[in-house]
């Protein structure tokens, strides 16, 4: 929370022109675009380099946010290392359906592991650009963040000691439970959430991919999801119960799961393997608005949350990493602050767009289960409009690789 202003006997405050709190893909790139055009900056992380590095996520990342990254320097290792894919596979009522979308939009995915971009941007950032970065920093604070002078202090982790750095932006990267959005005016923030109801047990197999492609399967006893993510690895998700314990699901409960709900004519078994990783995801998302408050600009998940539903939270947090970059380093090297006067504008445009395909696609997902004929036919409706018009298929294949704007 916005704490009272340093007092005067507090030792001298260091000084950057910014402050990045939160050192995930949209602080990192951040810093990194403001170190390329020489703009001071410090990353403050409350967790160890080791964590962020190590901590896993998203995998998606869409065409154009590559290209961004790339036009910035910052994508050598991702394109050297990714794979990447050109079209998904539904499956339903027992059937498959193959998906071309780059066929019809000429773009295609990239499949990355969240953190294997973390590590290239930490290294790009702080190891070759000299980004000033401090990792295991404790109780985060922001001081005066509405005036022209605003600071933020943290306590060394090394010392024990209160540090304060004054700055002249302080950009809140530091995602849905951070110090920075729990900074907003109170009587002025508002957050718009939307609770779908449903939760996905998120599932990391030592196995081979069993098909070359993404999968989605809509059955009656749940959603079903299958993301390549290495040549070893594999990411599913389950539809479960929310709050459910992650615990109750043995090993050959998840398998027998699996089976059945991917299970489609002409589909090749399994590869099954061990679980390294489970854990239940509540589906919901959240936009918070204002995402500027006097020298406090939010970004990624401190500004909107996206359940994974459509894959678009680290586009989105990528998005706004280079709105926000560019748009500092044009304040700071040519006195243009066109880009931070219409950041929030454009900010929340994509946010809401992206929102709203995922409450769309929700219920794709999710409405076969979900008891209710009526959920369930105009779903099924839905899916199959995707295979008999030409005008749905390019609509879809645009909106689930962001196509209509790019970084």
């Amino acid at each position: 929370m916005t704490a009272p202003s340093p007092h005067s006997g507090s030792a001298p405050a260091q000084r950057f022109p910014v402050v990045v709190v939160g050192a995930g893909p949209a602080g990192l790139t951040i810093g990194a675009i403001l170190r390329a055009a020489g703009v001071g900056c410090l990353v403050l992380e409350t967790e160890s380099r080791e964590f962020v590095e190590r901590r896993p996520r998203a995998g998606v990342i869409e065409e154009w946010a590559v290209r961004g990254l790339e036009r910035r320097g910052l994508a050598r290792t991702l394109l050297e290392r990714a794979q990447t894919h050109t079209e998904c596979e539904f499956r339903f009522a027992g059937e498959r359906y193959r998906f071309e979308y780059t066929g019809l939009t000429g773009q295609h995915h990239f499949v990355y592991p969240q953190q294997l971009l973390v590590t290239d941007l930490v290294r790009e950032y702080a190891d070759v650009r000299g980004g000033e970065i401090r990792f295991g920093v404790r109780d985060v604070r922001l001081h005066e963040p509405e005036s022209d002078r605003p600071s933020v202090s943290y306590v060394c982790p090394d010392s024990g000691e209160r540090l304060h750095v004054q700055a002249d932006f302080i950009a809140g990267c530091d995602g849905a439970r951070g110090v920075t959005r729990a900074s907003l005016p109170p009587e002025r923030a508002r957050l718009a959430r939307h609770d779908y109801g449903v939760g996905w047990l998120a599932l990391l197999a030592e196995a081979p991919p069993s098909t070359d492609c993404v999968v989605f399967g809509m059955h009656p006893r749940g959603f079903a999801g299958h993301m390549p993510r290495s040549a070893e690895v594999t990411r599913y998700y389950l539809q479960c119960p929310p709050g459910d314990d992650p615990e109750s699901w043995s090993h050959d409960r998840v398998w027998t799961e699996l089976r059945e709900r991917l299970g489609a004519a002409g589909a090749p078994p399994l590869q099954e393997g061990r679980l390294i990783e489970r854990r239940v995801l509540d589906m919901h998302g959240y936009v918070v608005e204002p995402v500027v408050s006097g020298r406090l600009f939010l970004a990624g998940d401190a500004a909107h949350l996206t359940a994974p539903i459509a894959a678009k939270g680290l586009n989105l947090a990528l998005h706004d990493a280079f709105l926000l970059g560019d748009g500092l380093a044009a304040h700071f090297t040519k006195d243009d602050d066109t880009g931070l006067s219409g950041y929030a504008a454009a900010c929340l445009a994509r946010a809401w767009d992206y929102q709203e395909f995922s409450q769309w696609l929700s219920e794709v997902y999710h409405g076969t289960a979900s008891g209710d004929p009526y959920r369930a036919g105009a779903a099924l409706a839905r899916l199959r409009r995707l295979f008999d018009s030409p005008v749905a298929a390019t609509e879809f294949a645009e909106r689930y690789l962001g196509v209509r704007t790019g970084g």
